[in-house]
């Protein structure tokens, strides 16, 4: 009796200190970027992998693959409007280096393109906590490539 009264305790302890990881982002998300859209009268096309893009001016230049080296003017912000990141001057990096949303997301784009990414937890930082970045969070940029390098 002692035995099962501990091992009640013990379950009762061990769930209550666990963070619920029975959440499906995936489609948490998936509806959360779909109202967005909605609500922001936005023409948003869905990729395979769950990344919600919008081109707003497609460009002209070279168009990169997800081994590019890129220099991007960006501005990242949560479905609330609150901006976490933003570099207007432009960020060079390599795609290889960034998160898979814009790994996928700046393929779409030639150099002189501008439009939207609008990335799911699981394209994003996943559903643990990244800095100023809750996990779970569904992350929007606006984004313009400005060269491919």
């Amino acid at each position: 009796m002692k035995n099962i009264l501990l091992l009640a305790v013990a379950l009762v302890l061990f769930t209550a200190c666990n963070k619920d990881e029975t959440v499906d982002y995936v489609a948490k998300n998936d509806e959360q970027i779909q109202a967005y859209i909605a609500a922001n009268n936005l023409t948003a096309q869905k990729s395979s992998s769950g990344l919600y893009y919008v081109i707003d001016t497609p460009g002209t230049g070279a168009q990169p693959t997800a081994t590019s080296n890129v220099t991007i003017a960006y501005k990242g912000y949560f479905l609330n409007g609150n901006v976490f990141d933003e570099n207007t001057e432009g960020y060079t990096t390599n795609l290889k280096q960034v998160i898979k949303g814009w790994t996928e997301g700046m393929t779409y784009f030639k150099e002189g393109g501008s439009g939207m990414l609008l990335v799911p937890a699981h394209l994003g930082y996943g559903n643990a906590d990244y800095y100023t970045i809750p996990g779970g969070s569904v992350l929007i940029f606006d984004v313009e490539l400005l060269s491919v390098n």
